[in-house]
């Protein structure tokens, strides 16, 4: 296991086995307002801890859910606010116009419900899915819905898979990383391509003024 991500780990479950269910809360409220405290160390130390009868799993559950729930309506929230203007003003010294925001705000229109939810369900995407949709200012009900149908999903899975594993949850992390690196991956991959084919785009101009 990563030498710098052991420390975490081991202070996470400190938490969890110290404060019990408010740990848990506020863990999966960090992670889902976009400070990435891994969820799978949260639940499956939460699940670990109800296999021992220090916690209940339904109430280590229940805190998951509530916390992820708390959590994604200040990342929402600020997404809302903020992310457009921030997006409207700096977006041009990454590419970014507000033409593109506008087109992302269409297919949040279309696309949004099924992408809150799903996205729910994905290591790395999940942490910072809400800050889109407050951008495209995805209706709060709408968004609130469809994140608690994904939420409940994947922290009572994790919790009820830690109550399986019971001592060995720490092994089972390690099932987690590929999954990461692949989403990972592929998300700079779209990135890179976005970016050098948006900076392809922005170049055309200018040579064609040139050439005239």
């Amino acid at each position: 296991m990563d030498a710098l991500v052991e420390p975490l780990i081991t202070l996470m479950e400190r938490w969890v086995e110290d404060y019990g269910y408010a740990a848990i809360f506020l863990l999966m409220l960090l992670e889902s307002a976009l400070i990435p405290f891994p969820s799978e160390v949260t639940m499956l130390a939460g699940g670990f801890y109800a296999a021992e009868g220090s916690l209940d799993l339904f109430w280590v559950g229940a805190a998951g859910v509530l916390g992820n729930m708390v959590g994604s309506w200040i990342a929402y929230a600020i997404g809302r606010k903020t992310g457009r203007a921030v997006l409207d003003r700096y977006g041009r010294f990454v590419l970014i116009r507000s033409h593109d925001v506008d087109r992302a705000e269409v297919w949040w229109e279309r696309h949004g419900e099924a992408a809150t939810f799903f996205s729910r369900l994905l290591p790395v995407i999940r942490t910072f899915i809400s800050l889109p949709a407050g951008i495209a200012r995805m209706p709060l009900g709408k968004f609130s819905i469809y994140t608690f149908l994904g939420v409940v999903p994947w922290t009572y899975g994790l919790a009820y898979l830690g109550v399986v594993v019971g001592e060995n949850w720490e092994r089972v992390l390690a099932y987690f990383d590929l999954p990461t690196l692949l989403i990972a991956g592929a998300l700079i991959v779209i990135v890179g391509i976005w970016y050098l084919r948006r900076r392809k785009q922005s170049k055309a101009p200018a040579e064609t003024k040139v050439a005239d």
